[in-house]
C-alpha cells in the first residue's frame, strides 16, 4: 500500500485560465502519470469515472468539505461563511437525513412536470424580448431563464430578477477560491438572504395571497410539519437559488454551443420534444459545471492507496463523461448513443447528496431546447467567448451568436 505522498502524481494548475479553457486535455494528460488521481494547490482531484462512482458511494467515510473552503477563504464568522458551513449539503449526517427526508417528497418528476407550462411561458417571453435583433449573447439570455422560473416557483416579484441574477452570478464564482472576490461575494449573499427572509415573512403573514401550491408555500408547510427551524428553511431556499442558477444556465449555454456545430441536431430539437430529453442527457454527460469537494472523514484505503483522514478530494463530475475507459468515443456528441445503465452520467452526483432539483433541471432544459430552435433559426457563432474559473461553477462565459429570427 502507498500513501498519496509516496505517489508520483501529476500536478494540475486548476486555478489558471488555461486550465479552465480545456480541463479535459489536462485530465487526459494527468491519466498518463496516474490513472485516477492528481494533485493541485487546493487538494486532490479524482478524475476517473469509476473511481468517482466508487468513492462517492462511500458516504460513510467522507464528509462535505465546505468548512475547509470557508477556512481556505478566511470567512469564518461571516454570513456567507455560516451559510456555506450550514447549508443542507454540509450538515452532519443525521440532520442532513432529516432535512432531505422532509423535503424530498416535493421534488418529484410529477412536480417538475406540473411546472412545464410555466417554463414554456418563461422561455417564450425571453425569446420575444431577445430575438428581434437577430443577434444576442446567448449566455446572457439563458441566464434569465432559470432565475425567472425560480422566481415564479416561489412567488417572488419579477422586477427583482436583475439584482438577484447579479448576486447569483457572483456567488457562482465563490468556489473558484479567489479571495479578491470576497467583498462582492459577501454583498451578493446579503442581497439574496434578505430577499428570501422577506419572502418567507410575507408569505407567513398572509397565506391567502400566495399560491398554496407554489414551491414556497409547499416548503414552508412541509418545513413546519417536519419541525424544520426557520434558519434551516431559509438556508434551503437560498441553496435552491444558488444551486439552480449556474447549473441550468451553464448547461443550456454549453448545449447551444455544441448544437451550433451540428445544425441537424439543433433543427431536430425544434421539431421533436421527446428528442430534446435525449439531448439533455447527452449534454449532461458531455458537460456540467460541478466539481464536488469532500474531506476523508477517516483514513480510506482505495485501490491500494491510503487517503489520509482530512484529505481534501475534488470529484470532477463535470468531465467524468469524457472518460475513454467508460464511454465509447467520448468526444463525440451523440444524443442517440446507447446508454448502459451501469455507466450513466453522474452530473447530479451520487449517494445521499444526489441533487434534489434534478427533475426540475431536466424539465426546464428540455422545454428550452424545444422552443429555442423554433424562434432562433440558423444560429452561428458571432464572436469570441471565454471560460469561467475552474473548479467553481465552470462553463462558458459569453456565447455571441447571430441568427434569423422566426
Amino acid at each position: 500500500m502507498q500513501t498519496l505522498a509516496e505517489l508520483d502524481l501529476p500536478h494540475l494548475p486548476v486555478e489558471t485560465p488555461e486550465f479552465a479553457a480545456d480541463p479535459v486535455h489536462h485530465f487526459n494528460a494527468a491519466k498518463k502519470r496516474h490513472p485516477w488521481i492528481a494533485s493541485s494547490n487546493i487538494g486532490y482531484f479524482v478524475h476517473e469515472y469509476s473511481a468517482i462512482r466508487e468513492l462517492l458511494l462511500r458516504d460513510d467515510k467522507m464528509r462535505p468539505a465546505y468548512d475547509g473552503i470557508v477556512e481556505q477563504m478566511g470567512v469564518h464568522g461571516t454570513p456567507w461563511g455560516r451559510f456555506t458551513e450550514e447549508q443542507m449539503i454540509s450538515l452532519p449526517a443525521d440532520q442532513h437525513r432529516k432535512l432531505r427526508t422532509t423535503f424530498a417528497a416535493k421534488f418529484t418528476p410529477r412536480f417538475a412536470n406540473q411546472l412545464r407550462p410555466m417554463m414554456r411561458g418563461t422561455i417564450t417571453r425571453l425569446l420575444d424580448e431577445w430575438t428581434p435583433s437577430g443577434r444576442m449573447d446567448f449566455e446572457e439570455m439563458a441566464s434569465y431563464f432559470p432565475i425567472s422560473n425560480m422566481f415564479a416557483m416561489v412567488g417572488a416579484p419579477l422586477e427583482e430578477v436583475p439584482a438577484i441574477r447579479s448576486s447569483l452570478e457572483t456567488l457562482g464564482l465563490a468556489f473558484s477560491m479567489d479571495k479578491n472576490r470576497l467583498p462582492e461575494i459577501h454583498a451578493a449573499y446579503d442581497r439574496l438572504e434578505k430577499l428570501v427572509l422577506r419572502l418567507i415573512e410575507e408569505r407567513r403573514a398572509d397565506r391567502e395571497t400566495g399560491n398554496p401550491d407554489d414551491l414556497l408555500s409547499l416548503l414552508i408547510t412541509t418545513g413546519d410539519e417536519g419541525e424544520v427551524s426557520a434558519r434551516q428553511l431559509a438556508d434551503l431556499i437560498i441553496f435552491f437559488f444558488v444551486a439552480g442558477y449556474d447549473t441550468s444556465k451553464n448547461v443550456l449555454t454549453y448545449t447551444m454551443y455544441k448544437l451550433l456545430e451540428q445544425p441537424d441536431l439543433y433543427e431536430r430539437c425544434g421539431a421533436d420534444h421527446d428528442y430534446c430529453a435525449k439531448v439533455v442527457e447527452e449534454a449532461l454527460r458531455f458537460f456540467n459545471p460541478g466539481s464536488v469537494p469532500r474531506f476523508a472523514a477517516e483514513d480510506i484505503v482505495f485501490r491500494d492507496v491510503l487517503l489520509p483522514k482530512d484529505t481534501m478530494l475534488w470529484f470532477t463530475l463535470n468531465v467524468s463523461g469524457h472518460d475513454a475507459g467508460t464511454f465509447e468515443d467520448p468526444e463525440r456528441f451523440d444524443p442517440d448513443r446507447p446508454v448502459d445503465p451501469a455507466k450513466r452520467h453522474i452530473a447530479f452526483s451520487l449517494g445521499k447528496h444526489m441533487c434534489l432539483g434534478q427533475y426540475i433541471a431536466r424539465a426546464q432544459l428540455q422545454e428550452a431546447l424545444h422552443q429555442i430552435p423554433q424562434r432562433i433559426r440558423e444560429p452561428r457563432l458571432a464572436g469570441e467567448f471565454g471560460w469561467r474559473p475552474y473548479p467553481g461553477a465552470w462553463g462558458l462565459k459569453g456565447l455571441p451568436i447571430e441568427f434569423t429570427p422566426a
